[in-house]
């Protein structure tokens, strides 16, 4: 059995691997735990809260067009489809697929949650 270098220093150290990537929507929320009824332990994420709008440095706008679909325009507009959760989260959706499903909306293709503008005050 080979032994991971990275993870036996990680362990060696008591460095807890994160439980997502820092590309996920779930990156850095903690993690919980229940017992059920029935005794099983059940590990959980706990509730991720939409950020707010202003939060977002916008790039673009995109307008919806008949048969888009999230994942599609992630790719397009963020390079990658599994990013699709950041157009929610730029959008304010609370339910994704109602992001395209009026033709003409605009929606608002931003830079991830907190990262400046480039040029902007911040930057």
């Amino acid at each position: 059995m080979t032994v991971d270098p990275i993870q036996a220093f990680m362990q060696a150290n008591g460095l807890a691997q994160p439980a997502f990537a820092p590309t996920s929507r779930y990156h850095g929320l903690p993690l919980a735990q229940t017992t059920l009824p029935d005794g099983r332990e059940v590990v959980f994420v706990t509730r991720r809260f939409l950020p707010p709008p202003e939060n977002f440095a916008r790039l673009a706008t995109a307008t919806v067009v008949a048969g888009d679909r999230l994942d599609n325009l992630a790719a397009e507009h963020l390079g990658a489809a599994e990013q699709n959760w950041r157009l929610s989260d730029a959008n304010g959706a609370m339910l994704p697929e109602a992001l395209v499903a009026q033709v003409g909306r605009q929606l608002a293709i931003t830079l991830p949650e907190g990262v400046p503008a480039p040029g902007g005050p911040d930057a």
